[in-house]
């Protein structure tokens, strides 16, 4: 069973140029976009969205890479990069952000810790002495 787990995290998904998609999409594994989605946009893994893909939506996964437009908010638990094509008009929570020189972003930013290392740390205060 741990090997079809594994497999499904790794199904990479894609929206082609000339594709618009109204709804939600909700995937375990890797998605690249090129086309255009309206609605919300869930991945466990890594959201790349073209120079050609659009996303009118929130956007929630674990790293994203995009050169596309967005409208909406963007939650990226671990790093999100704007790449030069970029314009993102939204909100931005995330724990690490790249921004090439070209990229356009209107919105706010907020940076988040990560719980988890920040817990182990607190965890072994107490074990350094």
């Amino acid at each position: 069973m741990a090997k079809q787990k594994e497999t499904e995290h790794t199904a990479i998904n894609l929206v082609g140029s000339g594709t618009t998609i109204k709804g939600e999409i909700d995937s375990k594994g890797d998605i690249r976009i090129d086309g255009k989605i309206v609605g919300e946009v869930r991945s466990k893994g890594k959201i790349v969205l073209g120079d050609t893909g659009v996303i009118e939506g929130d956007i929630y996964c674990a790293n994203a890479d995009f050169s596309g437009k967005i409208e909406g908010k963007a939650d990226v638990s671990e790093l999100l990069s704007l790449k030069a094509a970029a314009v993102f008009n939204g909100d931005i929570i995330t724990n690490k952000l790249s921004i090439e020189p070209g990229a356009k972003f209107s919105g706010t930013c907020t940076m988040e810790k990560d719980d988890a290392s920040s817990m182990s740390r607190d965890s072994n205060k107490g074990k350094e002495k």
